[in-house]
């Protein structure tokens, strides 16, 4: 059995405090008011030591981008420095709220990447995977907590405790309003708020459920003298993939996509898909390598590291692949309604975004392609840690320019945020691992992960 270290769970309580605290500075000296951004333009271009140096020259950029709370704005439309001040500081205002939510989403998305690779290894009958399903299922602990914690911020996001979600803005479907929106109005249908929830509540449900049966057969198969758990658990992974693959598609249609409510593309949910199947993945290797270097799985050799780092690899390129066919199709066409979003991106985020392929893409491409790399456990911890930061930076790239626009900088708000979630998700995942033996004891397939060898 696994035990929590002392210095672990303190460790992660620290991160948290550290975390919190260091929002809770940020926070109080972020602009409250139009008076503060004058004075920030007055006193420091660069935004008084927050680190925003898009803010210096952002008055002479090109208005042409969509701001966060006016999103339907004429195209072309020169701002005023008034109106340019207020949509600075809408900006100001939504940045905790975005930092949290990217923080939360984060570490939601690698529970339920990693919940779905557990499903396909039952649904696969994978022999090579038995002596990891321990670690998954621990690192699937998070999924109950992280999904309610997403649930509560889009909650109160319907009840205007912020202003992240544009289409979420009062008169914004009604054509007697000054701030009606033709094209919002049309999507109306689906991008209400009751509907959004009612939606989140049923795939939260569904995830959570299997999450609860395929722990219970897995321990109702340990003790059992038959196969029935195991086929049981055959059974409802089949089931979950196919409701997992239409419910993450709709959730990033819902969490991520409408930030953005004039843009959508067909590709996203299979954008996201990828982030979060190459986050899970590898965090069940940094799980697993934390464990034997603690002395824990002595049966997992380096041919199960090997195929954890050739599933990084893998998705990593799959992710790569999606992000250049969505990136390149609306580029080359220049539809002005499309193109806006990476224009706002590659402008007003030039650093995150090409930095972000430089992360997932070459990083992992030069480090892993090699196959006797993928059998180090340094390289694999190495790569592993830049390809989760490197898909945070990429929930930054998909959620900030529409919810802050030109206010963005990464300061301790956003440090604080991913400080905070990340004690969390340590604490709940291996507190989570804990509570059964880390080998499965009757597992039909475990004497071959045993002796798997590649």
């Amino acid at each position: 059995m696994y035990t929590l270290s002392k210095n672990l769970k303190l460790s992660a309580i620290i991160f948290m405090v550290v975390g919190f605290v260091l929002f809770a500075v940020d926070y109080v000296f972020l602009p409250k008011t139009i008076a503060d951004i004058e004075a920030m333009h007055a006193g420091d271009a660069h935004g008084a030591g927050h680190g925003d140096a898009t803010v210096a020259d952002a008055h002479e950029a090109d208005t042409h981008h969509v701001a966060p709370d006016d999103a339907h704005a004429e195209e072309g439309h020169v701002m005023t420095e008034e109106e340019h001040n207020e949509h600075l500081l809408a900006g100001y205002q939504n940045k905790p709220w975005s930092a949290v939510y990217i923080a939360a989403f984060f570490f939601f998305m690698i529970s339920l990447g990693c919940l779905a690779f557990y499903a396909v290894q039952y649904a696969a009958q994978a022999g090579w995977s038995p002596l990891l399903l321990r670690v998954m299922e621990g690192i699937t602990g998070y999924l109950l907590p992280g999904s309610i914690i997403m649930f509560v911020l889009l909650a109160l996001s319907g009840f205007h405790f912020n202003h992240m979600f544009h289409w979420m803005a009062d008169g914004i479907t009604d054509p007697a309003s000054d701030n009606y929106d033709k094209l919002i109005a049309g999507k109306s249908g689906w991008l209400n708020v009751p509907w959004l929830l009612i939606r989140a509540a049923i795939f939260i449900a569904g995830w959570n459920i299997y999450r609860f049966f395929a722990v219970k057969f897995s321990k109702e198969q340990d003790e059992a003298s038959d196969n029935k758990s195991h086929k049981k658990s055959f059974k409802i992974a089949a089931a979950f993939l196919v409701f997992f693959l239409y419910t993450e598609s709709m959730m990033s249609w819902d969490w991520i996509m409408s930030i953005d409510p004039h843009w959508f593309s067909t590709l996203f949910g299979w954008y996201v898909l990828a982030g979060m199947m190459v986050c899970g993945i590898t965090t069940i290797a940094l799980v697993t390598l934390i464990l034997k270097g603690a002395g824990y799985l002595q049966n997992v050799n380096d041919s199960h590291i090997h195929d954890l780092a050739k599933f990084m690899f893998g998705f990593s390129i799959f992710w790569t692949y999606l992000w250049f066919s969505q990136f390149m199709l609306i580029w080359y066409s220049n539809i002005p309604e499309e193109v806006t979003y990476y224009i706002q991106r590659i402008e007003d985020y030039n650093l995150p975004f090409f930095g972000m392929l430089v992360m997932n893409f070459l990083f992992p491409l030069l480090i892993l392609m090699n196959s006797d790399f993928k059998r180090v456990n340094w390289f694999v911890v190495m790569s592993g840690v830049v390809i989760l930061l490197g898909h945070y930076v990429d929930i930054f790239n998909m959620v900030m320019p529409g919810t802050v626009g030109q206010a963005w900088s990464f300061g301790f708000v956003e440090i604080g945020s991913l400080m905070f979630f990340f004690g969390l998700f340590v604490l709940i995942v291996f507190s989570s691992l804990t509570k059964r033996p880390l080998e499965p004891k009757r597992n039909p397939l475990i004497e071959e992960s045993k002796h798997f060898h590649y």
